[in-house]
């Protein structure tokens, strides 16, 4: 008997799962805003998704519906989010524009980073915080250490 891989083929050692109300709905704008590809899903009692998983440049992300009895309750229920997934893509402006015209609010305005960035962050119609980025220069942390002393930080 073949040997079981502790982390599946295609499986990062972090991989996000994101409790939404509205599981199937959010698969749909991640494939309008991030052109996101879906793997599968597994539908449960009342219509809810008990598992799904898309991917984002090939990148897992799983899906779940809300579900209070479990404990499992979105951003929107939780009134916020502390957690903010980070998605480094080609084309930072052409990515936020398809995640607006999708649906996705911006609540950092696209712009030149100190670090070397070109940077936006979002919150889509689920509550869940993205920060869209495409790396434009390398940045010393020399550089980087004074362009923070320059903030105040």
């Amino acid at each position: 008997m073949p040997k079981v891989k502790p982390i599946p083929d295609g499986m990062h050692t972090v991989t996000p799962h994101l409790i939404c109300a509205g599981a199937a709905a959010a698969i749909e704008f991640y494939k309008k805003a991030f052109n996101a590809m879906e793997e599968g899903r597994l539908p449960g009692p009342q219509g809810r998704l008990m598992h799904a998983m898309i991917r984002i440049e090939g990148s897992a992300v799983m899906l779940v519906d809300e579900m209070p009895e479990w404990g499992a309750f979105g951003p929107k229920s939780l009134k916020g989010s502390s957690v903010t997934i980070h998605l480094y893509v080609e084309n930072v402006d052409a990515v936020v524009a398809r995640a607006v015209g999708a649906g996705a609010k911006i609540t950092m305005p696209l712009a030149d980073m100190f670090w070397g960035d070109r940077y936006c962050k979002l919150e889509d119609p689920f509550g869940h915080h993205w920060s869209v980025g495409t790396h434009i220069r390398d940045v010393s942390p020399e550089e980087m250490k004074q362009a923070m002393q320059k903030m105040g930080g």
